[in-house]
């Protein structure tokens, strides 16, 4: 359990001493906490009395507890449920009954709440509707799958989301020139570069940039009174390599390509090797799975139909599923689909078809096979002696589909495509009959 606290303690990790005093301070959650949203207008009316905000690690769920009660002037008590007990529980809602007959509010922030069975649950409802405690409960998950219904039915629930690297790197450039509570003291040269790397390796976790920053500069050894806190101190204090790859330059593109024509030219090992590199240097696995079900569809078609429902697949699992794990499904389609047997020939076909729309008159639909759904079709003679296929051997009828004849689907005798070729050719020779 922890009292608020007037006072800075220069021994406190940057990122607890960086905590934001008020909302104007707040990095990103713009959806919940921009001008004139929900949660900020209920935050300056002080008008919460219970509250669950779940998200990702890093984002601000301590930050935005201890900024409200900042803001709202109320004492700040902050325990977690993983090492808590009923015990405590109740100690600590005694505090707040206690500091509410005093005319104070208390926060009671409680940190992992999803690890709290339901009996633990259950003991802070009266308290949070007799307004003994206003509850700030955070998780990293969904509180409609992992607390208790009369729990969220009483809280406003709020998702935050993993901040932008500019949010980040905005964060760090406050901590860095902050001389009461951040490194403002020293004299510090800091690459944009580094910073920029900082806020793409820390994926959105705000806490573990600012954790490198202080560690990188706080570690390397100043010249002529300064720290140079340049980009090799950066990949050291967050242990992690540079990666070139600029998202709007060559390094984007160039991979991309590689990875692209590596899974084209059935070299899986080469293809998760450019894929690996994507996700290690921060790339969004959604742009990734795009790129493989492209490749499914344009290099292995018909081929093997089976890899565009397993590139869709993956990239349902990537939204699903999330990074680090999103990995292994994305790996999982592009080994597929590297080793499948190719064909462009459906790609080549729709291309064709495009040509002809645009360079020559667009045709109409034959009389026969136009919709004759309605009453008054029979009259324009729409769908007048269509042949229904199924009504015949094989399920094949000859009739023209097209009124101008034309060839675009070329099948190769690739994979499956060769099974559709056999019988395209044999449906052929059964019209070359007739």
């Amino acid at each position: 359990m922890e009292l608020f606290e007037k006072e800075i303690n220069k021994n406190q990790p940057l990122a607890v001493r960086m905590r934001p005093a008020s909302l104007d301070e707040y990095a990103g959650q713009e959806h919940i906490l921009g001008k004139g949203k929900l949660l900020r207008r209920a935050i300056e009316a002080d008008r919460i009395s219970s509250l669950i905000v779940f998200g990702p690690p890093g984002v601000g769920k301590t930050s935005l507890a201890w900024c409200i009660a900042k803001i709202t002037k109320a004492n700040y008590i902050a325990i977690n449920a993983t090492i808590s007990n009923v015990e405590e529980l109740r100690r600590v809602i005694a505090q707040g009954r206690h500091n509410k007959k005093h005319g104070e509010k208390t926060i009671l922030f409680i940190d992992e709440i999803h690890r709290f069975n339901k009996a633990q649950q259950d003991v802070l409802l009266p308290d949070v509707e007799e307004g003994n405690v206003i509850l700030i409960g955070a998780t990293v998950h969904n509180p409609y799958f992992y607390l208790a219904a009369p729990l969220t039915s009483r809280s406003m629930v709020f998702e935050l989301k993993a901040l932008s690297e500019e949010s980040i790197i905005s964060l760090l450039n406050a901590a860095i020139n902050d001389k009461e509570r951040g490194l403002g003291e020293y004299k510090i040269k800091t690459d944009k570069k580094a910073l920029a790397f900082l806020a793409k390796a820390s994926e959105g976790d705000a806490r573990r940039a600012l954790g490198a920053l202080e560690v990188g500069i706080l570690t390397t050894a100043q010249k002529n009174g300064v720290i140079n806190f340049d980009l090799e101190a950066a990949s050291e204090s967050i242990q992690k390599k540079p990666v070139i790859y600029d998202r709007d330059e060559d390094g984007h593109y160039d991979t991309a390509s590689a990875f692209i024509k590596s899974m084209r030219g059935s070299d899986p090992d080469a293809a998760i090797y450019w894929m690996a590199k994507m996700l290690y240097a921060g790339e969004d696995p959604r742009f990734i799975a795009r790129r493989i079900c492209i490749c499914a569809s344009e290099d292995v078609g018909n081929a093997d139909p089976l890899a565009l429902v397993l590139a869709t697949s993956a990239l349902q699992a990537v939204e699903f599923v999330g990074m680090p794990e999103a990995r292994i499904p994305l790996a999982q389609a592009v080994t597929y689909i590297a080793s499948a047997p190719k064909s462009n020939a459906a790609y080549l076909a729709v291309d064709k078809a495009y040509q002809d729309i645009e360079n020559n008159r667009v045709q109409e639909v034959p009389d026969h096979l136009k919709d004759a759904s309605y009453k008054s079709a029979e009259k324009l003679g729409r769908g007048k002696e269509y042949k229904y296929a199924h009504d015949f051997e094989g399920h094949f009828v000859e009739q023209d589909y097209m009124r101008i004849k034309a060839k675009y689907y070329e099948p190769t005798e690739n994979g499956y495509e060769a099974k559709i070729k056999q019988r395209l050719d044999n449906i052929k020779k059964e019209k070359d009959l007739l």
